[in-house]
């Protein structure tokens, strides 16, 4: 499976528009590819952007969490791919908990974790 995460500078999972990373996780090598998001800092249409740039990847999920999405970026990608909502904060918290995370891959989120 591979996944996404977007992560700031001190590797926090952060909204779309925020973190100036993404990382792809492949979990059957444990390789991680990092990647410049293209909607790091935009004052309008970050979170697209972002989810544009994720889109070309093809990853099977996403880790989300309350306010990561928006609702233009999680209609861009429903069907694509799936959601992990988590309360972990870092990304090496992901990590270890990577197998756990991915039993908790949905197909869809409730609006509260996509609204403005």
């Amino acid at each position: 499976m591979k996944i996404i995460a977007v992560v700031d500078e001190e590797n926090y999972i952060t909204p779309l528009e925020y973190g100036s990373s993404i990382m792809l996780i492949d979990d059957e090598t444990r390789k991680i590819t990092e990647y410049e998001n293209p909607g790091f800092g935009a004052i309008h249409g970050g979170k697209e952007r972002a989810m544009s740039a994720i889109l070309t990847l093809k990853p099977d999920a996403i880790v989300v969490k309350e306010g990561t999405l928006c609702p233009g970026s999680y209609f861009m990608s429903k069907g694509k791919m799936k959601y992990i909502n988590t309360e972990h904060e870092k990304f090496d918290e992901i990590m270890k908990n990577l197998p756990d995370l991915q039993k908790k891959a949905v197909g869809e989120l409730e609006p509260i974790m996509y609204q403005e």
